[in-house]
């Protein structure tokens, strides 16, 4: 499938601005729900970006760095997983499973760029001592550009050598293979959620993981609610949680206004 040159750049800058999100804007253009759409929307195929986007986000949700270690990333491997799904034609959860070496080529970019800008915070010390803000903002600007350069032409270069090359190589893949990599694919979603599971849940969570399982149940075995079930069960989750917050300031607020007096017979 050929693509445009202006596709390409458009590739280039959305990769560019996404990860310089995830560090500095913060402002989650990054995340892949978010790329997938984008880069659906330039590749002309707006419905399978969606979907890519969703399944590499809920693989994504758990992950997290802590302190200087990185997990792979999702700005690489979300784009790369559109970009495969949409070029190649690939059932979308094998493009997420194929796309995760892209993602670990991310992760050592963020681990390469980290490690060059460490002898530099020296130097930004320095500026603040010296009250120079104009230092440290050349510093911030040149570790965004090159994070956002060094993902955007990894994407690219794949990007325009990944639809001959890559479409040989799918070409190559026993059936037993795509179907096993569209399993694990599949699987991914879950071991996200299980990843932010295990740092969330506590007792006091439980009672609502389970009310959660069975609505999702009821909800998805009957076939007019089936397809918008995600919707329904978020609305009735941000219902309990308003509620909860509601009662539980409420409470606050009754027991901080309050003022207890004990008359003069018992001294209280």
């Amino acid at each position: 499938m050929d693509y445009s040159i202006l596709q390409v750049i458009l590739v280039f800058l959305v990769t560019f601005v996404a990860a310089i999100d995830q560090f500095s804007f913060l402002e989650s253009l990054y995340q892949p729900l978010v790329t997938g759409m984008v880069i659906g929307l330039i590749l002309g195929d707006l419905p399978t970006g969606l979907i890519v986007g969703g399944t590499y986000q809920l693989m994504t949700i758990g992950n997290m760095p802590i302190g200087g270690a990185q997990p792979p990333n999702a700005v690489v491997g979300g784009i790369m997983a559109t970009v495969l799904a949409i070029s190649l034609k690939l059932e979308p959860n094998a493009a997420v499973a194929l796309a995760i070496p892209f993602s670990l080529l991310g992760q050592y970019g963020v681990t390469l760029i980290f490690t060059l800008m460490s002898p530099l915070m020296s130097k930004a010390d320095q500026f603040a001592a010296d009250a120079n803000p104009k230092g440290i903002e050349r510093i911030n600007y040149l570790s965004m550009c090159m994070l956002g350069g060094i993902f955007g032409i990894v994407v690219t270069l794949f990007f325009i050598g990944g639809s001959t090359m890559g479409q040989a190589v799918v070409d190559s893949l026993p059936k037993w293979l795509t179907d096993g990599l569209s399993a694990a694919g599949g699987m991914m979603r879950f071991v996200g959620f299980a990843v932010l599971l295990k740092f969330m849940m506590n007792k006091d969570m439980w009672g609502f993981y389970f009310m959660g399982f069975g609505l999702a149940l009821i909800v998805s075995g009957i076939s007019s609610l089936a397809t918008p079930a995600l919707l329904i069960l978020a609305l009735i989750g941000f219902g309990i949680a308003y509620w909860d917050y509601q009662q539980n300031t409420q409470l606050k607020g009754a027991v901080s206004g309050s003022t207890f007096d004990g008359g003069e017979e018992d001294g209280i």
